[in-house]
């Protein structure tokens, strides 16, 4: 079996590397400006473990002159010609690229370490053979990547004082936070990682165990994958990182079900140095997916202007920009704002009245979809996931909805919900949806989040105070918000024991209602 997967990746990984760099050379703008030669070379890791790399230098450089570096580690599965339009790019534009397949993946040595000591070590042994094999300047350098690349590039901003500046696209600033929020398996996400990593990596027996650990829900090994989460996430050093002054750009899609974007915000707000934050329409990395294959995006554009700014010393203005710029799911341009606590001027608060009992286990119709497909919908044709609000079933599905707006409502940033449940059983799941309800009754996803329990006493009520994922989106004049919960959807693993049922209510002392951030009408 070993080697039917070594075989079946190396032939994906020429045919991968024969389709990205064809758009790289063949069909994309870039191909237009000069065509600087690709150096493939292995770079020796942490503890010797060899890591396939590709280099590409300014054209003509002759070693009389140094120029800033960007190091650019590989997405989870993807092979080293990744970022080659993207490199060429930079390197027109004056920068030596480095960018190498990360350890256990393709044909790079060693097991996957999910950005774990092995990995941030490795980036820094690039950066040491960059600076002695190519003409970069060891006073300028970056780095940059997409997903897997983005994590690791924040990590070892952190733990490399070098690195003076960043871009993290698509990535993650607290692991648990974004595939186990709420203390809830996000399923489908796992599982994507799982079979890719499967298909074009060498897992380790930790990770393995992990993913066991994770499908199986079990909680005496719940604390060791936080233990092992928090190891591998950047907030775990934001102080290390804030005394480096890295300046950090992070980039994500507002329906990225792999790394949902509440994550980066919060993290975002806990950075003293130069940062910028932006959120547009899409999925786990589709954002900045036609700039892969040299094709004009805003992302890449965006990076670009940042190390230009940082590593360069250009005056391109993106110090002056608002440094947070949405874009809505509903329009077409940009917003720019201060900081993240300014996207939401106002909150509303829905009421969520009376007591209602919801039986488990049966998906009543409203769920968060299908990973990517469903959010690459919402990207390019503006289709969220739908469901009929009357006709979902009571039985299953507690709904609670506003009165009729009288004008358009500019939803931004993070919805709260805040309820009282009582359960029947000791643990139990719920998923919160809020939906922009139209005249007929159709509902068009908004946000969502699950929320799981355990070890309470059934029978007594308890808390329960939920963040649903940060959006931006334009509900229209005539339509309403509504609030659903429910207790399975496909994108979640539930914890609910078969039979259990959940009772919602609203105690005088303490109101259940949701609050919906609002731009300033």
């Amino acid at each position: 079996m070993g080697t039917q997967r070594k075989a079946l990746r190396t032939t994906a990984v020429g045919a991968v590397s024969a389709t990205m760099v064809a758009g790289a050379l063949g069909f994309a703008p870039t191909a237009q400006a000069a065509i600087n030669s690709v150096r493939f070379v292995d770079i020796t890791g942490d503890g010797g473990t060899v890591l396939k790399a590709n280099v590409i230098t300014p054209a003509g450089a002759d070693g009389s002159r140094r120029y800033p570096l960007l190091v650019m580690p590989t997405s989870w599965g993807l092979p080293q010609v990744e970022y080659v339009a993207q490199a060429q790019k930079l390197a027109n534009s004056g920068y030596v690229v480095v960018s190498y397949n990360v350890r256990g993946f393709w044909q790079s040595g060693g097991e996957i370490e999910v950005a774990g000591p092995p990995d941030t070590a490795d980036a820094s042994k690039v950066i040491d053979w960059a600076l002695a094999n190519t003409p970069a300047d060891a006073g300028r350098i970056g780095m940059a990547g997409v997903s897997y690349g983005a994590g690791i590039s924040l990590l070892t901003s952190a733990h490399d004082e070098r690195v003076k500046a960043v871009a993290a696209l698509s990535g993650w600033a607290d692991l648990i936070d974004s595939i186990y929020s709420g203390r809830t398996q996000h399923v489908q996400a796992g599982a994507l990682l799982d079979g890719a990593s499967v298909v074009t990596g060498r897992q380790s027996a930790e990770l393995r165990q992990i993913f066991d650990n994770f499908y199986a829900s079990n909680l005496s090994k719940e604390q060791d994958m936080i233990n092992w989460g928090k190891k591998r996430s950047v907030a775990t050093y934001v102080d290390q990182l804030n005394k480096n002054g890295t300046a950090v750009m992070m980039a994500n899609a507002w329906g990225d079900t792999v790394f949902p974007p509440n994550q980066y915000a919060d993290f975002y707000e806990k950075l003293t140095g130069p940062k910028r934050l932006a959120f547009r329409p899409g999925d786990h990395a589709t954002a900045e997916l036609t700039g892969l294959f040299g094709l004009p995006n805003d992302v890449w554009n965006d990076t670009e202007r940042w190390f230009d700014h940082h590593l360069k010393g250009e005056a391109n203005g993106i110090d002056r920009e608002l440094p947070v710029q949405l874009k809505s799911r509903s329009t077409g341009g940009y917003e720019g704002y201060p900081d993240w606590k300014s996207v939401a001027a106002t909150h509303r608060k829905i009421a969520l009245g009376g007591t209602t009992t919801i039986r488990t286990n049966v998906n009543s119709g409203a769920d968060g979809g299908i990973v990517f497909l469903s959010s690459i919908l919402d990207q390019v044709a503006q289709l969220p996931p739908m469901a009929s609000i009357p006709l979902l079933p009571r039985r299953w599905a507690a709904v609670w909805q506003s009165e009729k707006y009288p004008t358009a409502q500019r939803v931004r940033g993070t919805a709260k919900l805040h309820t009282t449940v009582t359960p029947t059983e000791e643990s139990g799941t719920l998923v919160a949806y809020l939906y922009d309800v139209g005249p007929l009754g159709l509902g068009k996803l908004v946000s969502n989040a699950p929320y799981t329990f355990h070890g309470r006493t059934p029978g007594r009520p308890f808390g329960v105070d939920l963040e649903l994922f940060s959006t931006a989106y334009d509900v229209p004049a005539g339509h309403r918000l509504a609030l659903v919960v429910d207790t399975v959807d496909p994108l979640y693993i539930e914890h609910n024991p078969s039979g259990a049922r959940l009772t919602f209510s609203s105690p005088a002392n303490d109101p259940s209602y949701v609050s919906i951030p609002l731009r300033e009408q």
